[in-house]
C-alpha cells in the first residue's frame, strides 16, 4: 500500500511521454507588447474621439503598459529570475 492515496491515472495501453515545456522567448514577448502599447497610443493621440470625454483615461492607460513593459524588459534583459536565457 502507497501513502499516496490518488489512484494512478489509467493509460489504456497508450505510452506515456513526459511532455518538456516550450521555449518561449520572453525578451522577444516583451518588446511585442511594449510596440503595441506604443501604437495604440500614437493612434489614440492622432484620433481626437479616442481621448475625448469619458475616454480621457485611454492614453494613460497606455502610457503605464509602456513604463511597466520597459520594466519588465529591463528586468529581462539584465537576466534576472527566470530569465537567463531571456537575452
Amino acid at each position: 500500500m502507497t501513502d499516496d492515496p490518488r489512484p494512478e491515472p489509467p493509460t489504456r495501453g497508450i505510452p506515456i511521454e513526459r511532455i518538456r515545456p516550450l521555449h518561449v522567448p520572453m525578451l522577444r514577448v516583451v518588446e511585442v507588447g511594449l510596440t503595441c502599447w506604443l501604437v495604440a497610443l500614437i493612434v489614440i493621440l492622432v484620433v481626437p474621439a479616442l481621448h475625448e470625454g469619458d475616454r480621457g483615461w485611454w492614453p494613460w492607460a497606455c502610457v503605464a503598459g509602456i513604463a511597466l513593459g520597459s520594466v519588465g524588459w529591463a528586468y529581462l534583459r539584465r537576466g534576472r529570475g527566470n530569465a537567463h536565457d531571456a537575452a
